[in-house]
């Protein structure tokens, strides 16, 4: 009887030894926007990390991107919502200033390790000598193409535009329209709410010998000659070439997807939607070259940063969730699950990721891609779409649209960098 007391002691005390564990085991939140991709390979992420950290658990909420922001303004200064929160970095000013997010722990995240192995690009992530959040990965720009419509008219499926000039070509030979001269067909996306705005502000522009702001990010420069060129040659690939049409299908991605548009310049978060098509043939190539042959690119990224919530065990927790976020291990499943690059350049300059026909061309712009510093990415990005629509819808001229944006986003800056 004594033995079966005792096994029976010991069976209650083990249990009671589990349930301490258990009860002693930390939840963090973690917040990110919906977008399909993103959400199945954190939930990957999530399951591997709990597996490494048993007393650590990962509550993953998600929100519509365009409801995004106002929940976390919400519920941040109430103490509530995430440990870990995603964020875009051209919102970093905004989360800063509003004490929604605080610095990284020196201790997890030493400086001299993230500028040793992480893209130069994450320097946008730094506000007076610290660190507010880390990108799993990054993203450029491409051209995107679809090989069969090329075939159809006559082009070779496995030769992109490479310049400019090559890019009107191809577009003009690819576009098609009904009798009466509807669109059926685009021969290239015009979708300036995508991303033809970084194309043009990052790309064109200094292609045609411009620059969108001052070496300080404090004034605007692209009210200029090489602004209204860019612009213009933009806008005329509807107005003059009409080769493609603000507002088609609604979305370019939507009418690149459904085969209905030939070239469209879009991001390496695409790649796992795109290749989910089925009997869908495409190309990526990098975004074409000036006459002269220059080249240039726009990089953004969406970090992990640790919210002024947690403190204690919670905070140790969130370190920890963060660091493997952007480990290697993490960014191999994001490039294999979303398609966007590991931020980290030696996972990301693999032999096999740069010859890669599809990772390749995003990879390379990574060495001539410029990170715009928003101080308000919302609202700048809306003083781009107007200015594009003036042109676009109000048949404004290049220059005096130009002029109203500048106009209206130095308002801006001035606010920002006046407090």
């Amino acid at each position: 009887m004594r033995g079966f007391r005792g096994l029976v002691l010991g069976i209650a005390m083990s249990i009671g030894a589990i349930a301490g564990a258990r009860a002693q085991a930390v939840e963090i939140e973690y917040w990110q926007y919906v977008f399909d991709a993103r959400i199945k390979a954190m939930n990957e992420l999530i399951k591997r990390f709990e597996a490494a950290n048993p007393g650590i658990k990962v509550k993953h909420t998600t929100f519509p991107y365009a409801d995004y922001q106002t929940k976390i303004a919400a519920a941040v200064p109430a103490g509530q919502g995430p440990d870990v929160v995603q964020l875009y970095y051209g919102w970093l000013d905004n989360f800063v200033g509003a004490k929604f997010i605080q610095p990284l722990p020196r201790d997890a995240f030493p400086h001299d390790v993230i500028e040793k192995e992480f893209y130069p690009i994450v320097q946008t992530m730094k506000r007076d000598g610290e660190y507010y959040g880390l990108p799993t990965a990054v993203r450029t720009l491409a051209l995107f193409y679809n090989k069969k419509l090329f075939q159809e008219a006559g082009l070779d499926p496995n030769k992109p535009p490479q310049t400019l000039d090559e890019y009107l070509e191809a577009a003009k030979k690819t576009v098609k329209r009904d009798a009466a001269g509807n669109m059926l067909s685009a021969g290239a996306v015009i979708d300036m709410p995508g991303q033809d705005l970084h194309w043009w502000r990052e790309v064109l522009l200094r292609q045609m010998g411009g620059k969108p702001y001052s070496d300080d990010n404090k004034t605007v420069a692209y009210d200029s000659e090489a602004g209204a060129k860019a612009l213009n040659w933009y806008a005329d690939l509807q107005r003059v070439h009409k080769v493609g049409q603000a507002g088609f299908m609604d979305e370019g991605q939507a009418a690149f997807r459904a085969g209905r548009a030939a070239m469209t310049v879009d991001g390496s978060f695409r790649l796992g939607a795109f290749g989910g098509i089925k009997n869908f043939e495409w190309g990526v190539a990098e975004l074409p070259a000036s006459a002269d042959g220059k080249r240039s690119n726009f990089a953004s990224y969406w970090v992990n940063a640790i919210t002024a919530k947690p403190t204690g065990a919670k905070l140790e927790a969130a370190k920890k969730f963060m660091a493997f976020t952007t480990s290697p291990e993490a960014m191999q499943v994001w490039l294999d699950m979303v398609g966007e690059l590991p931020a980290r350049k030696a996972a990301a300059e693999t032999q096999a990721n740069l010859a890669h026909p599809i990772y390749g061309p995003f990879l390379k712009a990574l060495n001539y891609s410029q990170a715009t510093i928003f101080v308000d990415e919302l609202a700048q990005r809306q003083v781009g779409l107007d200015m594009a629509n003036r042109v676009f819808i109000q048949n404004q001229d290049a220059k005096a649209s130009l002029a109203e944006a500048a106009k209206a986003e130095q308002a801006i800056l001035d606010r920002f960098y006046k407090k």
